[in-house]
């Protein structure tokens, strides 16, 4: 913590001086990014940069339960089409459809979820004829 700035040192000169101090301390010596630019210098200013940055990095997102696991089976069924084995693909799904089945019997929060349990076998039988 540093100290409180003294009365008649102008605030410049104060602090210049503690940067000074902090530099012949060797407090800014191997710093994360030392050298490289700031993140995000060539955008153009935006007052919620702090907490785009922040949903960004805690991976956070404001859809309601039910759009977010819409979401998350619009991305399974994309994962599995893209998967290397049947197992997978399998695995995928069954992890999907136990998410669904739960919001199916206790509704969360906010619209409708409109999804059913995907058809496992039918989208394995899709994924091996993609594959011939």
């Amino acid at each position: 913590m540093t100290e409180r700035k003294p009365p008649g040192v102008s605030f410049e000169t104060w602090v210049d001086k503690q940067i000074r101090e902090a530099t012949e301390r060797g407090d800014f010596k191997d710093l994360p990014g030392l050298g490289r630019p700031l993140p995000g210098g060539d955008a153009p200013y935006d007052e919620l940069w702090w907490i785009k940055g922040k949903i960004h990095r805690e991976d956070l997102t404001c859809l309601p339960p039910a759009l977010r696991l819409r979401k998350e089976a619009e991305d399974a069924l994309e994962a599995a089409s893209r998967a290397p084995s049947e197992r997978a693909v399998r695995k995928i799904i069954t992890e999907i459809n136990e998410k669904i089945a739960a919001a199916v019997r206790r509704p969360p929060p906010g619209p409708l979820l409109g999804l059913a349990p995907y058809d496992v076998e039918a989208l394995v039988r899709d994924w091996r004829s993609r594959r011939d």
